[in-house]
Protein backbone atom coordinates (compact mmCIF):
# COMPACT_ATOMS: atom_id res chain seq x y z
CA UNK A 1 0.00 0.00 0.00
CA UNK A 2 1.30 3.79 -0.90
CA UNK A 3 2.01 5.46 2.33
CA UNK A 4 1.52 9.81 1.55
CA UNK A 5 4.00 11.98 4.42
CA UNK A 6 1.97 15.57 4.46
CA UNK A 7 5.42 17.54 4.49
CA UNK A 8 4.32 20.24 7.17
CA UNK A 9 7.26 22.85 5.42
CA UNK A 10 4.14 23.71 3.16
CA UNK A 11 1.62 24.10 6.03
CA UNK A 12 0.82 27.11 7.45
CA UNK A 13 2.49 27.88 10.50
CA UNK A 14 -0.04 29.63 12.61
CA UNK A 15 -2.57 26.34 11.89
CA UNK A 16 0.45 24.19 12.34
CA UNK A 17 -1.46 21.38 14.54
CA UNK A 18 -4.74 21.75 12.90
CA UNK A 19 -3.64 21.52 9.24
CA UNK A 20 -1.71 18.34 9.88
CA UNK A 21 -4.36 16.91 11.76
CA UNK A 22 -6.69 17.74 9.01
CA UNK A 23 -3.75 16.28 6.59
CA UNK A 24 -3.60 12.75 8.47
CA UNK A 25 -7.50 12.53 9.11
CA UNK A 26 -7.83 12.71 5.25
CA UNK A 27 -5.44 9.81 4.74
CA UNK A 28 -2.05 11.15 5.28
CA UNK A 29 -0.36 8.30 7.21
CA UNK A 30 3.12 9.90 8.11
CA UNK A 31 3.94 13.37 8.91
CA UNK A 32 7.05 14.58 7.60
CA UNK A 33 9.06 17.14 9.50
CA UNK A 34 12.01 18.91 7.04
CA UNK A 35 14.94 20.22 9.37
CA UNK A 36 17.07 22.43 7.52
CA UNK A 37 20.24 24.62 9.01
CA UNK A 38 21.57 26.84 6.67
CA UNK A 39 24.03 25.25 6.32
CA UNK A 40 23.52 22.07 4.56
CA UNK A 41 21.16 23.41 2.21
CA UNK A 42 20.31 26.94 1.73
CA UNK A 43 16.94 27.47 4.10
CA UNK A 44 16.37 27.32 7.93
CA UNK A 45 12.93 25.73 8.90
CA UNK A 46 12.59 23.63 12.67
CA UNK A 47 14.06 21.96 14.90
CA UNK A 48 12.50 19.09 17.97
CA UNK A 49 10.70 21.12 19.43
CA UNK A 50 8.36 21.15 16.62
CA UNK A 51 8.02 17.05 16.33
CA UNK A 52 7.52 17.36 19.97
CA UNK A 53 4.59 19.44 19.88
CA UNK A 54 3.28 17.27 17.18
CA UNK A 55 3.84 14.40 18.98
CA UNK A 56 0.69 14.32 20.75
CA UNK A 57 -1.30 14.38 17.56
CA UNK A 58 0.56 11.32 15.59
CA UNK A 59 0.00 9.52 19.06
CA UNK A 60 -3.62 10.03 19.04
CA UNK A 61 -3.79 9.03 14.99
CA UNK A 62 -1.25 6.23 14.81
CA UNK A 63 0.63 8.84 12.31
CA UNK A 64 4.02 7.96 11.60
CA UNK A 65 6.59 11.02 12.59
CA UNK A 66 9.51 11.33 10.17
CA UNK A 67 12.02 13.23 10.21
CA UNK A 68 14.29 14.22 8.05
CA UNK A 69 17.57 15.73 8.99
CA UNK A 70 18.99 17.95 6.29
CA UNK A 71 21.52 19.53 8.54
CA UNK A 72 25.43 19.29 8.88
CA UNK A 73 26.77 17.29 12.20
CA UNK A 74 23.62 15.50 12.52
CA UNK A 75 24.83 13.00 14.90
CA UNK A 76 24.80 15.82 17.74
CA UNK A 77 20.77 16.00 17.41
CA UNK A 78 20.01 12.45 16.65
CA UNK A 79 18.96 11.78 20.67
CA UNK A 80 17.44 15.57 20.53
CA UNK A 81 14.83 14.58 17.64
CA UNK A 82 14.12 10.54 18.64
CA UNK A 83 13.21 11.93 22.16
CA UNK A 84 11.03 14.66 20.91
CA UNK A 85 8.89 11.45 19.21
CA UNK A 86 10.63 11.08 15.82
CA UNK A 87 10.19 7.19 14.54
CA UNK A 88 11.85 7.44 11.69
CA UNK A 89 14.88 9.50 10.90
CA UNK A 90 16.65 10.00 7.91
CA UNK A 91 19.90 11.58 7.61
CA UNK A 92 22.15 12.98 4.06
CA UNK A 93 25.07 10.36 3.07
CA UNK A 94 26.46 13.53 1.63
CA UNK A 95 26.55 14.94 5.28
CA UNK A 96 27.18 12.13 7.20
CA UNK A 97 31.27 11.04 6.92
CA UNK A 98 30.59 8.19 9.26
CA UNK A 99 27.23 6.89 7.89
CA UNK A 100 27.88 3.46 9.23
CA UNK A 101 27.36 4.53 12.54
CA UNK A 102 25.17 7.02 12.72
CA UNK A 103 22.98 4.64 10.91
CA UNK A 104 23.17 2.11 13.93
CA UNK A 105 22.89 4.94 16.38
CA UNK A 106 19.15 6.00 15.02
CA UNK A 107 18.74 2.47 15.61
CA UNK A 108 20.16 2.29 18.90
CA UNK A 109 17.64 5.41 19.98
CA UNK A 110 14.68 3.76 19.40
CA UNK A 111 14.21 5.08 15.51
CA UNK A 112 13.91 3.48 12.15
CA UNK A 113 17.27 4.78 10.42
CA UNK A 114 16.27 6.01 6.47
CA UNK A 115 19.30 7.35 4.23
CA UNK A 116 18.51 10.43 1.73
CA UNK A 117 20.56 11.27 -2.01
CA UNK A 118 20.03 14.07 -3.44
CA UNK A 119 19.52 14.25 -6.97
CA UNK A 120 22.70 14.20 -8.54
CA UNK A 121 23.96 11.74 -5.68
CA UNK A 122 24.48 8.12 -7.42
CA UNK A 123 22.81 5.12 -5.97
CA UNK A 124 26.20 3.24 -5.97
CA UNK A 125 27.24 5.59 -3.06
CA UNK A 126 24.59 3.79 -0.51
CA UNK A 127 25.91 0.03 -1.59
CA UNK A 128 28.13 -0.60 1.39
CA UNK A 129 24.84 0.82 3.96
CA UNK A 130 21.99 -0.42 2.15
CA UNK A 131 21.60 -3.49 3.52
CA UNK A 132 21.45 -1.74 7.26
CA UNK A 133 18.93 1.06 6.49
CA UNK A 134 14.85 0.84 7.01
CA UNK A 135 14.28 3.94 4.48
CA UNK A 136 16.02 5.58 1.16
CA UNK A 137 14.99 8.91 0.83
CA UNK A 138 15.17 9.79 -2.97
CA UNK A 139 15.19 13.57 -3.35
CA UNK A 140 13.22 14.30 -6.36
CA UNK A 141 14.48 18.33 -5.89
CA UNK A 142 17.72 20.16 -5.29
CA UNK A 143 16.74 20.47 -1.03
CA UNK A 144 15.94 23.20 0.32
CA UNK A 145 12.57 24.85 -0.40
CA UNK A 146 9.03 23.67 -0.56
CA UNK A 147 7.00 24.13 -4.19
CA UNK A 148 9.98 22.88 -6.44
CA UNK A 149 9.65 21.35 -10.16
CA UNK A 150 10.46 17.42 -9.74
CA UNK A 151 13.21 16.27 -11.97
CA UNK A 152 11.99 13.71 -13.92
CA UNK A 153 15.04 11.24 -13.98
CA UNK A 154 14.24 10.58 -10.50
CA UNK A 155 11.27 8.31 -11.46
CA UNK A 156 14.37 5.80 -13.11
CA UNK A 157 16.23 6.51 -9.92
CA UNK A 158 13.41 4.52 -7.97
CA UNK A 159 13.61 2.06 -10.39
CA UNK A 160 17.61 0.58 -10.01
CA UNK A 161 17.19 1.97 -6.63
CA UNK A 162 14.39 -0.82 -6.37
CA UNK A 163 16.02 -3.29 -8.21
CA UNK A 164 19.12 -2.75 -5.97
CA UNK A 165 17.07 -3.67 -2.69
CA UNK A 166 15.61 -6.26 -3.92
CA UNK A 167 18.80 -7.90 -5.16
CA UNK A 168 19.65 -8.60 -1.57
CA UNK A 169 16.49 -9.29 0.10
CA UNK A 170 15.86 -5.77 1.67
CA UNK A 171 12.79 -5.04 2.84
CA UNK A 172 13.64 -1.06 3.13
CA UNK A 173 11.21 1.33 2.14
CA UNK A 174 11.87 3.99 -0.77
CA UNK A 175 10.97 7.43 -0.17
CA UNK A 176 10.54 10.12 -2.94
CA UNK A 177 10.82 13.31 -1.56
CA UNK A 178 9.90 16.68 -3.60
CA UNK A 179 7.83 17.90 -6.57
CA UNK A 180 4.95 15.10 -5.91
CA UNK A 181 1.92 15.52 -7.59
CA UNK A 182 -1.22 13.80 -8.94
CA UNK A 183 0.29 14.11 -12.55
CA UNK A 184 3.41 12.26 -11.33
CA UNK A 185 2.17 9.97 -8.50
CA UNK A 186 1.36 7.14 -10.20
CA UNK A 187 4.44 6.91 -12.63
CA UNK A 188 6.36 7.06 -8.77
CA UNK A 189 4.68 4.00 -7.22
CA UNK A 190 4.82 2.17 -10.60
CA UNK A 191 8.46 2.65 -10.42
CA UNK A 192 8.62 1.22 -6.82
CA UNK A 193 8.03 4.01 -4.32
CA UNK A 194 6.54 3.05 -1.03
CA UNK A 195 6.45 6.32 0.35
CA UNK A 196 5.27 9.67 -0.96
CA UNK A 197 6.13 13.21 0.51
CA UNK A 198 4.10 15.86 -0.48
CA UNK A 199 3.63 19.52 0.90
CA UNK A 200 2.20 22.15 -1.37
CA UNK A 201 0.20 19.33 -3.40
CA UNK A 202 -1.40 18.72 0.11
CA UNK A 203 -1.60 21.82 2.00
CA UNK A 204 -2.20 24.50 -0.25
CA UNK A 205 -5.28 25.11 -1.00
CA UNK A 206 -8.20 22.39 0.20
CA UNK A 207 -6.34 19.39 2.04
CA UNK A 208 -8.62 17.02 2.70
CA UNK A 209 -9.24 17.37 -1.27
CA UNK A 210 -5.80 17.48 -2.41
CA UNK A 211 -4.85 14.31 -0.22
CA UNK A 212 -8.25 12.32 -2.12
CA UNK A 213 -6.75 13.48 -5.41
CA UNK A 214 -3.74 11.63 -4.95
CA UNK A 215 -5.26 8.87 -3.74
CA UNK A 216 -7.16 8.61 -6.39
CA UNK A 217 -3.97 9.05 -8.81
CA UNK A 218 -2.67 6.22 -7.13
CA UNK A 219 -5.37 3.62 -7.08
CA UNK A 220 -5.62 4.26 -11.09
CA UNK A 221 -2.37 2.93 -11.36
CA UNK A 222 -2.78 0.14 -9.56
Amino acid sequence: MTVFAASILAADFAELNDQTREAVDAGSEWIHVDVMDGHFVPNITMGPIVVRALRPLATATGAVMDVHLMIDNADAYLEDFVRAGADVVSVHVEACPHLHRTVHRIKELGAKAGVALNPATSLETLKEILPDVDMVVVMSVNPGFAGQQFIPGSIDKVRRLRRMLDAIGSRAQIEIDGGVSPANAAEIVAAGADVLVAGSAIFKGDIAANVAELRRAVAIQV
